[in-house]
């Protein structure tokens, strides 16, 4: 009964973006299910968008921004939090994990009032410290639980050899936990690119990305080129997943192995 359950919950689920999937190779020229025919010619109109595909592109290299920075700052944080202990570790764990806890909606409108006077709405350095602020929760709790995996007794042994600390933990903790960073790079990179609450509140109309861009051609046009544009992403998200699966597993990459 519970694996029944299980599956019409999971079937419910799914249900949405089967029915997307249908519609995105609907040969007609509007949102209508069923679809008068099918044809790949919304996927092949994706590509002559030239407002989709600049927005395609800023959230490419946005995304994989954020996700270097989420890394860069996440790593250290989590880091000490698993391996070091000091006072306040659990409060500083806390703090690092509070911007989860808010609604996107109240941290957009928080972003906007603080970066407003500062002129960084609508900027470049303005998104990456957005979409920063709820990617990093993700590098940390994932990093943390990679760092705790690795054997305290192998710095140790560094340590006896004649190694810093640093030096330690960078050659053999950080090399150890590699496969938590390669995941968690992955599940940044992913967080950032789909995030759309934030960012309706910090983009411009010279500067937007692709999940906004999205919201507004759906509001404007009722084709199903979105369609296809939601099924190209994620099969996008599913290929990430996958390649993280096949290069390392997820139950190593999050540091169970």
């Amino acid at each position: 009964m519970l694996r029944l359950l299980a599956a019409l919950g999971l079937l419910v689920l799914l249900a949405p973006g089967a029915l997307v999937l249908v519609v995105s190779f609907s040969a007609g020229d509007f949102l209508t299910f069923p679809p008068p025919g099918f044809s790949l010619r919304w996927y092949a109109a994706l590509f002559s968008h030239p407002g989709l595909m600049a927005a395609l592109g800023t959230s490419a290299i946005l995304a994989a921004l954020v996700a270097a920075l989420a890394l860069l700052l996440g790593a250290p944080a989590a880091y000490a939090i698993a391996r070091l202990d000091f006072p306040g570790r659990d409060v500083l764990a806390t703090l690092l994990m509070a911007p989860l806890l808010l609604p996107t909606l109240v941290l957009g409108l928080g972003l906007l009032l603080v970066l407003q006077p500062l002129g960084l709405v609508a900027t470049w350095p303005g998104l990456m410290l957005g979409h920063s602020l709820v990617a990093i929760p993700f590098a940390v709790r994932i990093m943390t639980t990679a760092f705790a995996a690795v054997p305290k007794e192998l710095e140790a042994a560094a340590w006896t050899l004649g190694a810093t600390p640093l030096r330690a933990a960078l050659r053999i903790t950080l090399p150890n936990a590699a496969p938590g960073a390669i995941a968690a790079g992955v599940l940044t990179f992913l967080v950032s690119f789909d995030e759309t609450v934030i960012s309706l509140f910090l983009v411009g109309p010279r500067l937007t990305t692709l999940p906004v861009e999205m919201f507004r051609y759906a509001e404007r046009t009722t084709d199903p080129l979105i369609a296809a544009l939601a099924m190209s992403l994620i099969a996008f998200a599913l290929l990430m997943v996958a390649v993280v699966e096949r290069l390392m597993g997820f139950t190593r990459a999050m540091g169970r192995d």
